[in-house]
């Protein structure tokens, strides 16, 4: 014991780290913890503002970004998390900068012009040749774009190198097989290599490098960065000096001799040559734009070319590919942000928040023992899990040993049944995440294999039932939808193998589905059907934009679809207790309560691929309502409703479920939805669940009361509209008002009492929908125009009446036409309500027309309490004149009528009874008083507008007095007879000696007293029908009797 143990040296060391402790605390107070993981090259720094883990091993942006998302974090953030990062801790030794970060917004790529040579055809007179002298060349590097064009069978040259002894010293040559891959040879010192494969003629830029080696005859072919195929040719000697490089046509004589049927066809450019071997990482970045000087002997920038003049030239703005974008990079301690290209490998920094990494630290103590870690390393051999969460990195793997480590977890996750602890199954998406990563570049059996193991273990992992251990995991993965992505990721990848001999390639499990297929243009349309229940979930592609795709020249486009089981499913978003649509999206009135959404279906998808590109296109899927929602009570009623998975929707948790884009289509079958996409992604069909307030008896009550005062009302104001066409009323602005507010409202009205004859046929429905919104909306307006015109009444407005009128129109008309107009051609698809002909509540078109309602009621409330206001003081002022003896009692009643009068008479014109609405939700009492309010409004107009409007009932009395006059005039045989208000004149020009009955008699006020444009006087009053009482005030807006 003694050999290993000195108290002295045991003094010294606790010395040493009292004093580093106490340097540490005073050297970074925001520093809380420091630890080390058996992986050197990260270091976790936790502060107050989160948890940091420094990478120092330097990576790519895009593997650096891979290797947080591995880890559950995410990589720092410029705009966010580098702002958070202490200064003490940017100063640490422990950074190394620059580093990567991560950017908010997508990268910029880069952009170059660039000169092509298009070799349209096959001729034997296109060429182009280099001009440089070719020294000696023990190695060489031949990189450039090439174009491939497909359409010919034979071999052809990319470029030929000759020396007047040796015509085939160096060739760069290439075949379209049968699938459609191009295959390239080289020829070397006359040696023919084999053909192999390096991309897929989709008619896209491919980067194609050719390398050899005199030191061991070694060869590489390089496909888009990536090393495609290498092997040997016996060769010793160097590729002559001298010689003449041929782009386009392989010379059979020095400099000449060409043959069209071995000639080039597609286009070329950025060809270089090197008198070396370049690297991996040399060749990426090349291929990024970026130049290798050390070593080139023909560079396509600096060098010149002989161009035969029937080859074409074309400049063209070339997006460098891949890691030719820039990146964001925090350069320096004093938090400079710069760009440096996105393949440079740099240190990094993964960003965890406080809660995650606290999970996962959790997490890892709670599963100390790790017995199931260790059985899947046993059973595969090599470590294939890590046993710490927090530590380890992507493991790189091919096809062929991630489908054997996948076989050793399927293995031991059926011994053992159930994953128990969220460590477990933690570990297994975190390794899925890693293999749906892999790209497909083995051989297409491989890949196929190992997409049947993925999906089998990813099914095996939805089947870990227990809600607990999802509600454990969920938050560290982002969300259920992660298992979802990492399918999709690997049905991508599996559709790359698809070939003319194999063009669909399905895969079945009892919870997943995965469907890739070529599109076959000759179909009506493409759909998907789920194989593995009764009733069948479907999803359908319209072949018109498929179509519309492969008229760009894209004729090869391949449809990837994937299916989740309800049952299977739904557990990871909690079951049925778990409110998965924000409250918002849902609208509650007074017969229902919202209660919550839920997950009511399968999830399916689908996605176009052109090439690697996915094409955003519209679809139509049929889904069955599989959940079963307790209702015990009986008062539960669901209401579907389609939605589809945003990742954009609070990215940190993964995203969120939205209808956006999506509508219900009329479907056949109970319980079967059909729903119409303008988009592909994600969907299900969510139920959202309401609690009915009211009884049936209470509802048909309702409905038939709304009803029966929409006729009357309707009547009241057809009534009210002809007697003032009929009656000969003077014209005025105020009339003019009048009756388009009774036209908008009277029109409103016969909409919707039969508005629910239209709803089974979709165009009707659509045309009455829009109708009744335009009408209500236009009838509103009207009611905004009545309170401006009012208050032009109140406030003096310097403006013609003319000017004024034109105002009101654009108004009245003018803004309701603009906002069903743009509301339609915005959002048609979503614009109907599914059950009956009214805007879609469901959905946000709701608010064009609460929205401008809400605005107009707000304004004539202004004006209904100016007016009031106003009212209140012209009656204090006239009490104090006429009876300033007047006792307090009196006076108050007098001041109480006065702030009634107008309330009562200009509620139902402004509009203000719909304020009740906001009330209906609270008791079915506020339903009755809503509904008599409004259903009865044009009765109400019928009344103020009419029985007792002063300028309706003179223009009456005119027709009256005109009739007895005629009928006198008959009896008397007088010739000439003109009825007049204030008096009657005969043909002899003298007066009559009676005046007529429609005169007023009363004596002339005295007493008048002026405020604005409100007049008190006496008798006239803003409504002298609801009280004897003469002595109030007349609002003029609304001319009542007396006037």
């Amino acid at each position: 014991m003694g050999a290993f143990w000195d108290p002295a040296q045991t003094t010294c060391l606790l010395s040493i780290l009292l004093i580093c402790g106490w340097y540490s605390c005073w050297a970074a107070p925001e520093i809380n913890q420091t630890h080390q993981g058996t992986d050197s090259t990260a270091t976790f720094i936790e502060t107050s503002e989160g948890v940091y883990e420094y990478v120092s091993q330097p990576l790519d942006r895009w593997q650096a970004e891979k290797l947080c998302e591995y880890k559950f974090a995410s990589l720092l953030s410029e705009s966010k998390d580098s702002q958070k990062i202490p200064a003490k801790l940017l100063q640490s030794k422990q950074i190394n900068f620059p580093i990567w970060l991560k950017q908010e917004g997508p990268t910029e790529p880069r952009t170059r012009t660039l000169t092509s040579l298009v070799f349209e055809n096959r001729t034997d007179t296109k060429y182009a040749k280099l001009l440089v002298d070719f020294p000696p060349l023990p190695e060489i590097t031949v990189c450039a774009y090439i174009q491939w064009e497909k359409a010919h069978q034979d071999f052809a040259t990319v470029f030929s190198y000759a020396v007047p002894d040796f015509f085939n010293e160096f060739q760069l040559r290439g075949i379209t097989n049968e699938k459609g891959f191009v295959q390239f040879a080289i020829i070397v010192h006359g040696h023919h290599t084999p053909y192999s494969t390096l991309f897929l003629s989709d008619g896209q830029w491919h980067h194609v490098c050719a390398t050899w080696q005199k030191l061991n005859g070694t060869w590489a072919f390089y496909a888009d960065g990536k090393k495609a195929a290498s092997s040997t040719i016996s060769t010793t000697q160097d590729i002559i000096q001298g010689g003449s490089f041929i782009i386009g046509q392989d010379q059979d004589s020095f400099g000449g001799t060409f043959k069209a049927k071995e000639s080039f066809s597609g286009n070329i450019t950025d060809l270089n040559v090197w008198m070396k071997v370049l690297s991996d990482e040399q060749i990426e970045v090349v291929r990024s734009c970026n130049a290798i000087v050390q070593g080139i002997v023909y560079s396509w920038k600096s060098h010149k070319l002989k161009i035969d003049p029937s080859l074409l030239q074309m400049n063209i703005q070339f997006v460098c590919p891949g890691t030719s974008m820039d990146c964001q990079i925090l350069q320096s301690r004093n938090r400079a942000v710069d760009y440096s290209p996105c393949g440079n490998k740099l240190p990094f920094i993964c960003y965890y928040t406080h809660d995650l990494y606290q999970r996962l630290k959790n997490t890892n103590k709670m599963n100390r023992d790790r017995t199931f870690s260790s059985r899947v390393n046993a059973v595969a051999n090599r470590t294939l899990i890590s046993e710490d969460l927090l530590e380890g990195g992507v493991q790189q793997l091919n096809a062929s040993e991630a489908s054997t480590s996948l076989k050793a977890i399927e293995k031991v996750m059926e011994t053992e049944g159930s994953l128990e602890d969220p460590a477990d199954l933690l570990s297994v998406i975190q390794f899925l995440k890693g293999v749906a990563d892999i790209e497909a570049e083995s051989s297409a059996e491989d890949f196929e294999e190992l997409s049947h193991h993925f999906v089998k273990v990813t099914g095996a992992v939805l089947e870990q039932s227990d809600p607990m251990l999802w509600s454990d995991v969920n938050p560290i993965i982002r969300g259920p939808m992660t298992l979802v992505r990492n399918v999709e990721k690997m049905a991508s990848s599996l559709s790359q193998i698809l070939s003319d001999e194999k063009k669909e390639i399905s895969i079945y499990h009892k919870n997943i589905e995965v469907g890739v297929r070529q599109v076959d243009l000759d179909a009506d349309s493409h759909f998907y059907r789920e194989q593995g229940t009764d009733k069948v979930d479907q999803i359908t592609v319209p072949m018109k934009e498929l179509e519309g795709i492969a008229k760009g020249d894209h004729v090869d486009v391949k449809v990837v679809n994937t299916w989740f089981d309800f049952d299977a499913f739904r557990h990871l978003f909690g079951g049925y207790n778990c409110n998965i649509l924000p409250e918002n999206s849902a609208v509650s009135d007074g017969g229902y309560k919202y209660m919550g959404t839920y997950l009511g279906s399968a999830v399916i998808s689908s996605t176009v691929l052109v090439g690697f590109q996915e094409i955003s296109t519209s679809v139509q899927y049929r889904l069955w309502q599989r959940s079963k929602i307790p209702n015990d009570s009986g008062t539960l009623e669901q209401r579907p409703v389609c939605a589809f998975w945003n990742y954009s929707i609070n990215p940190e948790n993964g995203g969120g479920w939205s209808t956006y884009g999506c509508h219900i289509k009329k479907s056949i079958h109970p319980g079967e939805t059909v729903c119409f996409c303008n988009h592909t992604t994600n969907f299900a069909v969510l139920l959202q669940l309401y609690d009915v307030q009211r009884n049936p008896d209470e509802e048909w009550t309702l409905r038939t009361l709304t009803f029966i005062g929409c006729g009357v009302s309707l009547c009241a104001l057809l009534v009210t509209f002809i007697l003032f066409l009929a009656v000969g009323v003077p014209k005025s602005e105020r009339t003019t008002v009048h009756k388009n507010l009774i036209f908008a409202l009277a029109a409103a009205e016969s909409l919707l009492m039969f508005s629910e004859l239209a709803k089974n046929n979709e165009v009707v429905c659509i045309t009455v929908t829009a109708s009744l919104h335009l009408f209500f909306m236009a009838a509103f307006a009207w009611m905004l125009v009545e309170g401006l015109l009012l208050w032009s009444k109140v406030v003096a407005v310097n403006m013609s009446e003319d000017r004024r009128m034109r105002f009101y129109y654009i108004t009245g008309w003018g803004l309701p036409i603009i906002i069903v107009s743009v509301t339609l051609a915005t959002s048609f698809n979503k614009y109907v309500a599914d059950s009956h002909c009214w805007l879609n509540i469901q959905t946000d078109i709701i608010w064009a027309f609460v929205g401008p309602v809400l605005f107009i009621l707000t304004v004539n409330t202004f004006v209904l309490f100016r007016v009031v206001m106003v009212t209140i003081s012209s009656a204090r002022r006239r009490s104090k004149m006429l009876t300033p003896n007047c006792s307090l009692e009196k006076q108050i009643g007098i001041q109480v009528w006065a702030t009634a009068k107008p309330i009562v008479v200009l509620l139902p014109v402004l509009g203000l009874t719909w304020l009740c609405g906001v009330l209906v939700h609270l008791s079915i009492v506020w339903a009755y008083v809503f509904i008599v309010l409004n259903s009865f409004q044009g009765l109400y107009i019928f009344l103020i507008y009419a029985i007792y409007n002063s300028e309706v009932r003179n223009a009456i009395q005119r027709i009256k007095d005109k009739k007895k006059a005629l009928s006198f005039t008959n009896c008397s045989n007088p010739t000439n007879y003109v009825s007049s208000q204030r008096n009657t004149i005969w043909d002899t020009g003298k007066p009559s000696l009676t005046p007529p009955s429609s005169v007023s008699t009363h004596p002339p006020l005295k007493n008048t007293v002026s405020i604005g444009n409100l007049v008190a006087n006496h008798p006239v009053n803003i409504s002298s029908i609801l009280s004897t009482d003469t002595t109030v005030v007349e609002l003029t807006s609304f001319k009542t009797s007396g006037f």
